[in-house]
């Protein structure tokens, strides 16, 4: 069964990790996929990737942090398809790995405009065509380091704060106009990112699994099967939610 046949939708950061995974989920499940990124060898491999499993997906490459980028890769989206049914805004980066104080600016600046500035840019056009056609679900990626401080990534943890900020307050001004946002937080994933914070930090798999009630490390399908459940029918009455996928971390 195919619930989403027929529906469209955008997920940026497409080109791996979660936003790849996500893709994927939506274009088993029937959706037309747009697949936004930055790199445009990234996001070509996920729309072969839809290909192959028989769907149907385009390859936008754009910045969300350039309002510019964002306006033009949602005015092609509409062009090409007449509207925009769900939306995944999983594109982020991690920032550098350090202290507060020896944080630079212009990493705090590139950060913020990802994680933060482009989620709020692709969720106003995103809502804006929406509200034309009288309905749609907006999905943001934030994590489990915006729900409290994170020694060592204090920049990245205030993005994914914002985000969730972002989500809730939208969620409410758009609820009466049959639009749904809500926002998930991942734990720890099996992504590019994660890798990263190994090679950088010397954790280890096993030490970092030690510390996870459920000892393992996600895998991006555990976000994307959530994300299509949000945007589905089954969802209807939520908004504004705030959803913890992380092994049982934020429960302690």
């Amino acid at each position: 069964m195919k619930p989403f046949v027929g529906r469209v939708v955008l997920v940026t950061g497409g080109g791996s990790g979660i936003g790849r995974a996500t893709s994927l989920a939506f274009a088993k499940k029937g959706a037309k996929v747009i697949v936004a990124g930055r790199t445009r060898e990234k996001i070509v491999e996920t729309q072969e990737m839809i290909g192959n499993l028989g769907g149907e997906a385009i390859a936008i490459q754009a910045d969300v942090s350039v309002g510019e980028q964002v306006k033009k890769m949602m005015r092609t989206i509409v062009d090409r398809f007449g509207r925009l049914d769900f939306a995944c805004n999983a594109a982020g980066i991690g920032g550098k790995l350090a202290p507060t104080a020896d944080i630079p600016e212009d990493d705090f600046d590139l950060t913020l405009a990802i994680n933060l500035k482009g989620v709020w840019l692709c969720m106003k056009y995103q809502i804006r065509q929406m509200l034309k056609q009288g309905s749609g679900v907006i999905v943001n990626i934030s994590s489990i380091n915006g729900l409290g401080g994170t020694p060592n990534a204090a920049v990245y943890s205030a993005s994914k704060s914002g985000v969730i900020s972002l989500t809730q307050s939208a969620a409410l001004e758009y609820a009466h106009s049959n639009i749904r946002i809500n926002a998930v937080c991942p734990g720890a994933i099996r992504t590019p990112m994660l890798e990263r914070v190994f090679n950088e930090t010397g954790i280890t798999q096993s030490r970092y699994e030690s510390q996870i009630p459920i000892k393992r490390i996600g895998d991006p399908n555990d976000i994307a099967n959530s994300v299509t459940w949000l945007c589905s029918d089954e969802a209807s009455y939520i908004t504004g939610h705030v959803m913890v996928i992380d092994g049982g971390v934020a429960a302690r």
